[in-house]
């Protein structure tokens, strides 16, 4: 996090410029004596009087409650009193569709309109150029490997031995545990248990599956009940222990992605004939190849975890609309892009991502709007979880495939600047 010379003197004349440093000082100290805004209700339920309550500490925000709180979001309040807490309305925002795309999966088989909410102009436009990229060449092929969703708890002891002796029984507990786990949730299980020692630290990750939701709720209570039963039964008593000790990899990008896997790991290929690149991405399999290859140092050179182009936007879009945690995009825009030229000149490409953490129950996956991007899929409600994650890397293959044509082609500012700017 280092600033380089230059800048910091530059950005500190131009601060002192406009203010001396006592201002400065004064304007960063902590003001105790400044009367605080109103603090908000202590209940946070959805209902009529609540809502008017909040928005009464906004009485002064003239214009703003029509456009967050419209009149239909208020008639339906109730459907959003297990997703939010303080609610005062909702947030809209434009949905468009790529497709068709098609999709021969293990779990996830025919042709998909890909709805993906987003503000970013050039977005939808791109994956739905590589849409009809792969769809026109047969389809991708795509196959879910393995899921788990992991929570890692972390316990102290005095010193190496304790923690030694802890870990002797802990590994002869997993059935036990799984039974702890198994009184609070029906769907998941917990079939895994890994131990990291770090001097009198332990870290125990327990791997679970998570039926067609996302997860990571049900394996948060489930851990709880594991812990307290290791708190009561542990022949070593822990200093103190954390529920999650931030070896699970949640929220966060992590080289343990690619050593195991945390949500669903899938990976998806598609070999594109040389025609296809030239008609529809204006470029060629060999200018594609060559990119790719540039960009894969240029990965290693910036240190970045996985080489991929940018499974963010789709993932995000998708994950919004779909009524996905937006959060897990950190973890799940993870992985690895490949284009190679075959030996008839057409191109080989292939995505592979270790953590989509994704699910077609709980959640937001129940909310209308979000619930209804699902139905449009076809994939909502139970059953559907690993098809919707094949569908996933399907549609970052093909915003990869597009991007990377773009780039190529020379097409990537025109495309933003038409689109952005009109």
């Amino acid at each position: 996090m280092a600033i380089p010379y230059l800048h910091a003197n530059s950005y500190l004349e131009n601060l002192l410029r406009e203010r001396d440093q006592q201002e400065l000082s004064e304007a960063l100290r902590p003001k105790p004596e400044q009367p605080a805004k109103p603090r908000l209700p202590r209940d946070h339920r959805i209902n009529s009087k609540m809502l008017a309550r909040r928005w009464e500490l906004f009485a002064d925000q003239n214009g703003i409650r029509e456009q967050i709180l419209d009149p239909a979001t208020e008639a339906t309040m109730d459907v959003y009193q297990h997703n939010i807490e303080n609610f005062i309305g909702t947030v809209k925002l434009p949905v468009g569709v790529a497709g068709p795309l098609r999709v021969n999966g293990l779990f996830a088989q025919g042709d998909y309109y890909i709805p993906l909410a987003t503000t970013e102009a050039a977005l939808v436009a791109s994956y739905n150029r590589g849409a009809q990229l792969i769809s026109r060449a047969g389809g991708c092929t795509t196959l879910l490997l393995q899921e788990a969703v992991m929570r890692a708890p972390g316990f102290a002891f005095e010193n190496l031995t304790q923690a030694g002796t802890f870990v002797a029984w802990a590994i002869t507990q997993i059935e036990q545990f799984k039974i702890e786990a198994s009184k609070t949730t029906r769907h998941g299980q917990l079939h895994d248990m890994q131990v990291t020692v770090e001097g009198n630290h332990v870290y125990l990750r327990f791997d679970f599956t998570t039926g067609d939701a996302s997860g990571q709720n049900m394996v948060t209570i489930a851990t709880q009940s594991i812990c307290e039963y290791i708190r009561l039964n542990s022949p070593v008593e822990p200093s103190y222990f954390f529920l999650e000790a931030n070896m699970s990899g949640d929220k966060k990008a992590s080289a343990q992605s690619f050593v195991s896997v945390r949500g669903k790991q899938v990976t998806a290929e598609v070999t594109v004939p040389s025609d296809l690149i030239h008609g529809l991405l204006h470029t060629s399999p060999e200018r594609m190849e060559d990119y790719w290859r540039m960009s894969a140092l240029g990965g290693v050179l910036s240190g970045t975890i996985g080489v991929q182009g940018h499974y963010a936007n789709g993932l995000a879009a998708l994950y919004i609309a779909c009524g996905q945690d937006a959060a897990c995009v950190a973890e799940s825009a993870v992985g690895v892009t490949r284009f190679e030229l075959t030996d008839q000149g057409d191109l080989y490409a292939a995505v592979t991502l270790p953590n989509l953490i994704v699910g077609t129950v709980g959640g937001g996956t129940g909310l209308p709007s979000q619930n209804a991007c699902l139905q449009l899929l076809g994939l909502a409600g139970a059953g559907h979880a690993r098809a919707f994650a094949e569908v996933t890397a399907a549609t970052v293959l093909a915003g990869e495939l597009s991007i990377i044509g773009a780039l190529c082609a020379g097409h990537f500012a025109r495309a933003h600047q038409s689109l952005a700017r009109g």
